[in-house]
């Protein structure tokens, strides 16, 4: 692994940050509409052991838009297909670039830019949202260590579900199960949306591969969706609802932002009319459970979010994990990963020099 080279730098006060162009900003928008729109469609499911696709056609679909998405990302150096109890989760390698690497040098001491490597970077993403919705992220990512991201379990992508997942527990065991068989033994966990309430409910049953946190606008985890944001899901999640529904809905949850037509929406739209879905509500994460964890966590929050209110989340996060571990972008969206995928990376790095 590459050693870390980055000089430390002064703990920074957020500021208002301006965003980035609509084209990213509104493609990664359309991801986390799917991460809202999949949990209500939750409560409108019928029994069925496991997720499943309606038809062969549907599956086709879906995955020649996965693929015409994951294009965008650079090469994985590794794809792997990790067995669990619950199922086979996908799961991409990308080795760490050395961008960031100080020229040799003769002194047998380290120096200030030859600090130990981080542990590996695994990128969880939102639900119904895949690996794919990593791509402006992992440029600066992989300078700070090996990245892994992997397709979460019951939901669409290339993971396969294959027993049901009933509980929090069974979520915090497939993910678990799949850590413990990657060749390192502590990660650091980075969760967007949903994928930071599984990277928090994994670290309360079990934290024996987690080296640390970090949770990127996670709902059930510092506050409750707002009852708003619940109704306006209940429509785009029926399989016949028509595009437009999930376009208006799309800019709902990007602060009034347009749509456009890119293959990340491509992909999740596949994925919300021809997968159903079958996987638990989650459980919202008490403060005695965060104030229990034995592992850092940073929280990075949008100011603008409509998947919490952002003002209780912040406080919520800054009570219980402590103001220097908690960063709020004031003028970022939920889909703040692809608005300042460079903060975020910065943020992430700066995180990792505090730990011990």
């Amino acid at each position: 692994m590459p050693e870390s080279t980055t000089e430390p730098r002064p703990q920074r006060r957020w500021r208002s940050q301006r965003r980035r162009p609509w084209r990213r900003r509104t493609a990664l928008a359309l991801v986390i509409v799917a991460a809202l729109a999949a949990t209500a469609a939750i409560t409108l499911r019928t029994p069925s052991p496991v997720g499943h696709w309606d038809s062969a056609e549907g599956l086709d679909r879906y995955l020649a838009a996965y693929d015409e998405a994951f294009a965008q990302l650079p090469p994985p150096d590794a794809t792997l297909d990790v067995r669990t109890e619950y199922g086979t989760v996908r799961v991409y390698r990308f080795a760490a670039t050395n961008e960031q690497s100080a020229e040799p040098t003769d002194s047998a001491e380290p120096s200030d830019a030859q600090q130990p490597s981080a542990d590996p970077l695994i990128l969880v993403p939102g639900r119904s949202s895949g690996v794919p919705v990593w791509a402006d992220n992992l440029p600066s990512l992989r300078t700070i260590a090996d990245v892994y991201a992997l397709d979460l379990l019951g939901e669409p992508g290339r993971s396969l579900q294959e027993r049901p997942l009933d509980s929090d527990a069974d979520q915090a065991a497939w993910l678990d199960e799949t850590l413990a068989q990657l060749p390192e033994e502590r990660f650091h966990l980075v969760g967007l949306s949903i994928g930071g309430w599984s990277a928090v409910n994994l670290a309360v049953h079990s934290t024996a591969h987690i080296s640390a946190l970090t949770v990127l606008d996670p709902p059930f985890v510092f506050d409750d969706i707002p009852i708003g944001t619940v109704l306006r899901t209940i429509p785009v999640s029926l399989p016949w609802a028509p595009r437009a529904w999930r376009d208006a809905f799309s800019s709902y949850t990007a602060g009034g932002a347009p749509v456009e037509d890119v293959p990340v929406a491509r992909m999740i739209e596949a994925g919300m009319q021809h997968y159903r879905l079958r996987v638990p509500a989650p459980t919202r994460i008490t403060e005695d459970q965060l104030e229990s964890l034995d592992v850092p966590v940073l929280a990075l929050l949008a100011g603008q979010s409509v998947m919490n209110d952002p003002d209780a989340a912040a406080t919520t996060a800054t009570r219980v994990l402590g103001h220097e571990s908690v960063r709020v972008y004031p003028d970022a969206s939920h889909a703040l990963n692809g608005e300042y995928p460079q903060e975020i990376a910065d943020d992430i790095s700066e995180f990792i020099r505090t730990l011990p």
